[in-house]
This record gives C-alpha cells, sequence and structure tokens, in this order.
C-alpha cells in the first residue's frame, strides 16, 4: 500500500492540472469580459446608438447670439445651429424634439465629443487641417469671416491699428491663433466663452474682440455702442464635427445639408436667423 502513493507524480500531476485550469479560466475571462462588451459598444456607429438611445446628443454653443443663444428668463437656446439640430434629429428619428442640447465651448467641444458625451459638435467650429486629425467633418454648412469689434469711438480701423493693443478672444478658437499670427504686436488675452469676453470688453479690459463676423455681428445686435472694424481677414468655413472614423455619420449629416439645400429650407433658417437669404 505504501508504494501506491507516488508523491513525485503525484506533484506533477496536480501541477498540470492547475496549469490546464487557469488556461481555461483565463480563456473564458477573455471571451466573456467586460472589455470585450466595451469594444462592440464601441464599434457601434453614432446613428446606431442615437436610435437604441432614442435621442440626439448635440453639443452646442450657448452663449453665441443667432447661432447657439440661452434665453436665462425661459432656459430655451435658441439659433441657426440649434435649428440644424433639430432637422438632423427629425431625419434620424422622425421628431425634431428629439435633441438635447449639451452647451459646449471652443476649449471643451473635443473632448466632449471624442469622450462620448456628445453625439456631434454643431457650434461655430471652423473647418481646419489640424482639428482635421482629431475629428471628421461634414460639409461646409456656414461661411464667416474673422474680423474685430471694437467701441462706437474707437480709433482701431484694422490689422494694422492693433499694434500694443490688447484684444480680446475666446480660447480654443481659431481667431485667436489668428489674431497672433496676423497681429504679432497685439496682446490677447483669452476668455473662457463669448459672454465672458464681450464683458470684458465692456468693462474697458482690452480695446478690440476678435472673432467670426457674425457672431460679432450678434453681439453688436445686443449693444449698439459697437461697431465692426476691418472687414473680414480670413476665411472661417463651419463644419459639424463627428467622432474619427465614423463614416456613416457623416454621410447621414451630409445628406440632410443636401435636403436643406434642395428644400429651400437651408435659406429659410438663413434668413430667420441672418436676416436675408444666402448670396
Amino acid at each position: 500500500m505504501k508504494n501506491i502513493l507516488n508523491w513525485p507524480s503525484l506533484m506533477l500531476v496536480l501541477i498540470l492540472a492547475l496549469v490546464i485550469s487557469g488556461c481555461n479560466t483565463g480563456g473564458d475571462s477573455s471571451s466573456g469580459s467586460g472589455g470585450s462588451g466595451d469594444n462592440t459598444s464601441e464599434a457601434k456607429g453614432t446613428i446606431e446608438q442615437i436610435k437604441e438611445r432614442g435621442k440626439l446628443i448635440a453639443g452646442v454653443k450657448y452663449d453665441t447670439k443667432l447661432f447657439g443663444l440661452k434665453d436665462p428668463a425661459s432656459g430655451e437656446v435658441e439659433g441657426f445651429d440649434i435649428d440644424i439640430a433639430k432637422a438632423l434629429a427629425k431625419q434620424i428619428l422622425g421628431d425634431e424634439t428629439k435633441v438635447e442640447l449639451k452647451e459646449v465651448t471652443s476649449k471643451t467641444r473635443i473632448p466632449l465629443l471624442q469622450n462620448g458625451d456628445i453625439d456631434i459638435i454643431i457650434a461655430t467650429m471652423t473647418i481646419t487641417d489640424e482639428r482635421k486629425e482629431q475629428v471628421d467633418f461634414s460639409d461646409v454648412y456656414f461661411e464667416a469671416g474673422q474680423s474685430l469689434l471694437v467701441k462706437n469711438d474707437s480709433d482701431i480701423t484694422g490689422l494694422e491699428s492693433l499694434g500694443g493693443v490688447k484684444v480680446l478672444a475666446v480660447k480654443g478658437s481659431t481667431s485667436a491663433q489668428n489674431i497672433r499670427e496676423k497681429a504679432p504686436d497685439a496682446e490677447v488675452l483669452e476668455f473662457d466663452n463669448y459672454q465672458d469676453a464681450f464683458t470684458a470688453l465692456k468693462a474697458g479690459k482690452g480695446e478690440a474682440l476678435t472673432t467670426d463676423n457674425i457672431i460679432l455681428i450678434g453681439m453688436q445686435q445686443t449693444d449698439n455702442n459697437y461697431k465692426l472694424v476691418g472687414g473680414n481677414f480670413t476665411s472661417e468655413p463651419y463644419g459639424m464635427a463627428i467622432r474619427k472614423g465614423d463614416s456613416a455619420f457623416v454621410s447621414e449629416v451630409n445628406s440632410l445639408l443636401k435636403s436643406l439645400q434642395d428644400s429651400g429650407d437651408y435659406d429659410t433658417l438663413h434668413e430667420k436667423w441672418l436676416g436675408a437669404k444666402p448670396e
């Protein structure tokens, strides 16, 4: 009986059993892990996620009159970009009210898109080569140009007048970069959003505010003590931003733009918010 228990052999069997068990456990863990489920979720296109959720989540501005401005009294957000977001919700879900508007700024919009907090950016966003490395863009849906906003009695007439001048801009915008390149002797002060920048201009913290002309026109409409000067010194083609690689959603958004153009609804929206049909 004593010879039946061969301890070296028994130990070898136990070790082999543990190895085999470990391999099987590892395989099961890999095939059924949360990571695999997450990858499946990530593989879903934005359109599919929108339909499963039952609403479109659009990143829009809350501080940009004419394009996206929140009324503090009613809490409603209105503007050209807002109506584009509603039209997209109607195309995908059949109901323009099935849209959640989430506030973004020039600084936060790309991170929010990349993190999956929003489905699309519709927020006066200029298409640039640098941004194309981070997101995909729709076709151009609005053509703007950078300009300057100053007090009516200001001596500033354009870029040539900005030497030693404090110019206000918004963080994360192309405007701040452009003004540094085109007026290198100006002192650029950056703010989180357009409301803060305009408040700073009215408080005398700077002598000019720079961004896209149509945004400045919106500011001017709220306070006629200011004027635009210098004309448009850049081209700012706006596009809607989509997560990198989601070509199906890009096509969906572009089909919306074509539909709006073909039906005349784009001209109607342009006239509604900007006072005239596009030239």
